[in-house]
């Protein structure tokens, strides 16, 4: 078998084994975009007590919130983001916002991090997809007519991705 058939066989059976991921990204990738919002996000109010007289770094882990910081102060009440904690009492009344558990996993799939146990998989798919990027060129013949307008369309799409770098 010839290296173009060779590479046109892979293309098309990894093409094919990747469908499902290549799906799980595309969607994660377009709920990600919204993080900043709460596009997707579904609401939850939490009324607890978690002791007295706490202070802000002890407020911030009974809370279980990263990145905790206390806006003001008004006498027993110590009002935070999406919340409010009184010191005397020990009741804290506060929203949450969290993306539902299936599409919460996706999102962790997508931003796997070396640490994860899955990241491998991460690699694997990003070095699937720059064989799919190399084994393209393999599509066609080169000098076909088809391969110089593939080309054209190459360098539109590197100049394109280059200006989205850049500007």
């Amino acid at each position: 078998m010839k290296a173009h058939q060779r590479m046109r066989v892979i293309h098309r059976y990894l093409g094919f084994f990747l469908t499902g991921i290549m799906s799980v990204y595309a969607l994660s990738g377009v709920v990600l975009v919204y993080r900043d919002t709460d596009t997707f996000k579904r609401v939850e109010n939490i009324s607890k007590n978690i002791g007295e007289n706490l202070g802000e770094e002890a407020l911030g882990k009974a809370l279980e919130m990263r990145r905790f910081r206390v806006d003001s102060t008004s006498g027993a009440e110590v009002f935070f983001r999406d919340g409010v904690y009184n010191r005397t009492t020990g009741m804290a009344h506060y929203t949450v916002k969290e993306t539902p558990f299936v599409l919460d996993q996706l999102l962790h799939l997508h931003k796997a991090t070396s640490s994860r146990p899955l990241s491998f998989l991460n690699v694997f798919f990003g070095l699937s997809l720059l064989f799919f990027v190399i084994s393209s060129f393999w599509m066609y013949f080169p000098g076909t007519d088809i391969f110089k307008k593939g080309m054209y369309f190459t360098i539109a799409g590197l100049v394109f991705a280059l200006l989205l770098i850049f500007i």
